[in-house]
């Protein structure tokens, strides 16, 4: 089962979070048909927003885009709380560039998507929403996200991201603030120095649990139980006739009249929603979107 294992060293101020996203990856990239090379870097995602959400600890939305000039166009993963579901429900898309041809299996995440940026949003379910950008400036996602933590929130954090075409797996270390004076000052340089020896398919192949082991045996570290996780959906029929209530009755009847009923498909998960004509007739006589029964 896909998990996040969140753990902290003992007299230090490091803490740290491993996800293991293979049947979430699997089950979000055969809803699509991406090329193997976008399919790696957006398994990358989906390990790294499950990671900052965790770390975040965050009762709410989590929204990581890449959006560049290159081949790919944008790259989005989302978290949402899952609630009733357990542990996070993650999600995610592709946007390519048809006029760009996309470089080789194995390109950087540079050489996907041009020049452009990463935007990270956090939408709590109770208090203000926030967004932080940082430029993509460097070659692998893991890189750019130190940085934005480097910058916009003064924590110094790792990342170590690993993805093929159908599995994914994440590692996150993170200092936080504290009396230092009481504490190992030497953890952060080596704890850093003993997972630079990770290597890629270990973080993917081993148990995340064995993995830590591996990593830190001489270490005093605590391991929690781990968080589950899993791929959600937030679409639903209700919300697809809100979005359609607020076109207006003219534009909905033009449609309904050319096409005899109203089509559409949530991208991130390919679901298709259907309104017949009575359907639509019975939106536009609501003045509440969710109150009419739609079949």
């Amino acid at each position: 089962m896909d998990h996040i294992q969140r753990f902290i060293f003992d007299d230090t101020n490091v803490r740290g979070e491993l996800v293991k996203a293979d049947e979430t990856c699997r089950e979000i990239i055969d809803r699509h048909g991406y090329p193997q090379v976008v399919n790696r870097q957006l398994s990358e995602m989906l390990a790294a927003v499950a990671l900052l959400t965790a770390t975040i600890k965050l009762d709410g939305v989590l929204t990581l885009e890449v959006k560049g000039n290159g081949p790919v166009s944008l790259l989005m993963a989302e978290s949402n709380p899952g609630h009733g579901e357990g542990g996070q429900r993650l999600r995610a898309i592709a946007r390519l560039d048809d006029a760009q041809a996309l470089p080789e299996d194995g390109a950087s995440l540079r050489a996907l998507m041009g020049d452009g940026h990463i935007v990270m949003t956090l939408d709590p379910s109770d208090g203000q929403r926030y967004q932080g950008l940082v430029a993509l400036e460097e070659e692998t996602l893991a890189r750019c996200l130190e940085h934005y933590f480097e910058r916009s929130e003064q924590l110094p954090s790792r990342l170590w991201l690993s993805a093929s075409a159908n599995q994914a797996a994440g590692l996150m270390l993170q200092t936080l603030p504290g009396d230092d004076r009481l504490q190992d000052t030497d953890a952060w340089p080596r704890l850093n120095m003993l997972a630079d020896t990770l290597k890629s398919e270990e973080l993917l192949e081993l148990p995340a649990r064995e993995t830590l082991v591996r990593l830190f045996h001489e270490e005093q570290i605590r391991v929690f139980e781990p968080d589950p996780i899993g791929f959600g959906c937030t679409c639903s029929r209700e919300r697809f006739a809100s979005a359609l209530h607020q076109l207006g009755a003219e534009e909905l009847r033009s449609v309904v009249q050319a096409q005899g009923e109203l089509s559409t498909t949530c991208h991130f998960c390919n679901t298709d929603y259907t309104f017949s004509a009575a359907d639509i007739e019975a939106l536009i006589e609501s003045p509440d979107a969710s109150s009419p029964t739609l079949h």
